[in-house]
């Protein structure tokens, strides 16, 4: 038995976490988890041309976070930051996996980051297990190959996860493989994965529970049911949201994110357990895989690979026991905060994290305490994305960018769309934001990019998936 396991098995404790006491009926909880869903994506978040019903019944029974950020503008860095409670840059996993350099000619090389999730971090199933609790992930992983999935990193069950970001297609047999999952022909994927969590839930009634659902969509590719399909070519678009593939896709999310709450209900487990709805990163708004951009984060700027607002800003919606009802929340939180917060649901403490437990935010609406938030993406994005890190303290953002150290300074109560750069007005603010982002980035022993050789200004753009980089995307916010 190594010293974790002992650890565990003598006084109930993970390394790194100290988890005391448990209550005598703990909570479950439901983490759904989309993929490249946008801050704008859905009606109650202000969207007039996809249908997000059941979200929005969601978001009435509980509260709805208006300021609620991913730790990465792409999918396995916030998915970590999720898991292990950590900021990406303090893990080493700052792109997603494997990643890639997409610009061979570009000023700088991103930095290669950690290919998996270490098994010395403490998960959220780690962290609960000394609770009394079972647990799945049930959907997209892409932490890590085998050897780190999840059945590794303490979830009991483990359906779909792999270390592959995508499947080739939605329908089956078109994922046969990937994830390895068995379905019929015609099968859609995001369906199964929820009859898969429905069992769960059914299976672990009588037992506290801990589903993590990382969907793999709305992620590409964009495929749906073809009569979901029909009715959105049938609707009239809007300015910007006008996809009809994605609405359907967006459409079936719902029903399936339905589907699950209505099965907890229907058990009699609503009084007891906490549903948790997010996204890892903004929604897609710039050509990827050659595909033209899906949706619009308007009016958010940007999208997806980004550090402005539209690249990192997502939906999050929170239900429970005790939680205020029907209530926008604008204080920021951020997806490191979710392993401290189940824990204290739980009946638990923990240490060793970069967040905070929201509960107190989540029974009251106001917060328990004030602090930074911070992003680190040495990297260039599949999206147009440069490398850059960011700090948002109070309503005021600053990014600072890594090819030539310019900096971007925006107060977010005034100007949500980032279009206001204000630091040449407020020097002493830029100076004071500036050395709070660096002195975390020491703290983190952040991994910088370096210097290309090959740089060269007039083919940097020739590595992206699309032949010209610099063009103008329409619906980019």
């Amino acid at each position: 038995m190594d010293r974790r396991s002992f650890l565990q098995s003598l006084t109930g404790a993970v390394a790194g976490h100290t988890m005391i006491g448990a209550t005598k009926n703990p909570p479950n909880f439901v983490f759904i988890l989309m993929d490249d869903l946008g801050w704008a994506d859905l009606s109650c978040y202000g969207s007039k041309y996809y249908e997000t019903p059941n979200l929005d019944r969601l978001g009435k029974s509980g509260a709805r976070f208006t300021d609620a950020y991913a730790a990465a503008p792409v999918c396995s860095p916030t998915r970590a930051s999720i898991i292990a409670g950590k900021y990406p840059a303090r893990l080493g996993i700052t792109n997603y996996l494997p990643g890639k350099h997409p610009t061979p000619f570009s000023k700088l090389i991103g930095v290669d980051c950690v290919q998996q999730l270490p098994l010395s971090e403490t998960t959220i199933a780690e962290a609960l297990k000394p609770l009394g609790y079972k647990s799945a992930n049930i959907g997209k992983w892409h932490l890590g190959t085998e050897p780190y999935f999840p059945e590794k990193q303490g979830f009991d069950v483990n359906v779909g996860g792999t270390q592959s970001g995508m499947p080739k297609s939605f329908f089956y047999p078109g994922w046969e493989k990937n994830p390895p999952l068995e379905a019929k022909p015609g099968d859609y994927l995001t369906d199964v994965l929820t009859d898969e969590a429905i069992k769960f839930i059914g299976q672990n009634q009588k037992n506290p529970f801990f589903l993590y659902l990382p969907h793999y969509a709305v992620h590409v590719p964009i495929e749906a049911r073809e009569e979901l399909v029909r009715k959105y070519r049938n609707k009239k678009p809007g300015e910007l949201q006008n996809d009809p593939i994605y609405a359907a896709m967006i459409q079936n999310m719902d029903e399936n994110v339905g589907r699950v709450v209505d099965e907890i209900d229907r058990l009699g487990l609503g009084d007891n357990t906490y549903i948790f709805f997010t996204s890892d990163n903004g929604g897609l708004s710039a050509p990827e895989w050659k595909l033209k951009p899906v949706t619009s984060n308007a009016p958010l700027r940007e999208g997806k690979g980004h550090l402005y607002e539209g690249g990192i800003r997502v939906p999050l919606i929170v239900r429970g026991p005790g939680v205020v009802k029907g209530q926008a929340i604008r204080t920021p939180v951020s997806s490191v905060d979710y392993l401290s917060t189940l824990v204290d649901l739980g009946g638990g403490t923990s240490s060793g994290t970069d967040g905070v437990s929201l509960k107190p935010l989540m029974q009251t609406g106001k917060p328990s305490v004030e602090r930074d938030l911070f992003w680190h993406y040495p990297h260039y994005s599949n999206q147009l994305g440069r490398p850059s890190s960011a700090i948002r303290s109070g309503d005021w953002k600053l990014i600072e960018f890594h090819e030539d150290k310019h900096v971007e300074l925006y107060h977010l109560a005034k100007d949500v769309s980032e279009k206001k750069d204000l630091s040449q007005s407020q020097p002493a603010k830029v100076k004071e934001l500036q050395q709070s982002l660096h002195n975390w980035l020491k703290s983190v022993d952040a991994k910088y990019p370096t210097p290309n050789p090959n740089y060269d200004p007039a083919r940097e753009g020739e590595g992206y998936w699309w032949k010209t980089a610099n063009q103008a995307v329409p619906g980019r916010g």
